[in-house]
């Protein structure tokens, strides 16, 4: 009864999608962990060395995440010395982040991750891709407007 409900119910794109994100954020974290980095503090770091120096608020918004746990990962990340809180030159009251000496020298030393994308997308098409990704964007574009919609007629 089990493989029924299994096969059936979670052989949807949207169960592939999570499957192959849960995949992918596993052997990230497999790859993080001898540098004792989670993926979030990854995607701090990357944000950092690639576009600088970014306000907190900015990166909330940027990976998406709850801003207690963006909090939560910033403390750590300063904690290890890999970046610092410094205030926003124009506005006091918001922090900027910027990676330190220390966090860019780990930067150098951590394993080019572009091997996961390539391991889970070798050997598949273009098209493939392209349409795997044209479908996602619409996807996810019509349901954040539901989202929006929704919220603005319960205001």
């Amino acid at each position: 009864m089990a493989d029924k409900i299994g096969s059936t119910q979670h052989d949807t794109i949207g169960a592939w999608t999570k499957q192959c994100y849960l995949a992918g954020r596993a052997a990230m974290d497999d790859a993080l962990r001898p540098f004792d980095l989670g993926a979030t503090q990854w995607y701090v770091l990357y944000q950092l060395v690639n576009a600088g120096p970014t306000r907190q608020r900015e990166l909330q918004r940027i990976l998406q995440v709850e801003r207690a746990t963006l909090s939560t990962v910033v403390i750590a990340l300063v904690r290890k010395q890999l970046v610092e809180q410094i205030p926003d030159s124009v506005d006091q009251r918001q922090k900027m982040l910027r990676i330190t000496d220390v966090g860019e020298a780990l930067w150098r030393d951590l394993p080019d991750l572009t091997q996961i994308h390539a391991v889970a997308f070798d050997g598949i098409g273009d098209e493939d891709i392209e349409t795997a990704i044209r479908v996602l964007r619409t996807a996810t574009e019509r349901l954040e407007q539901r989202q929006r919609t929704e919220q603005s007629r319960r205001s």
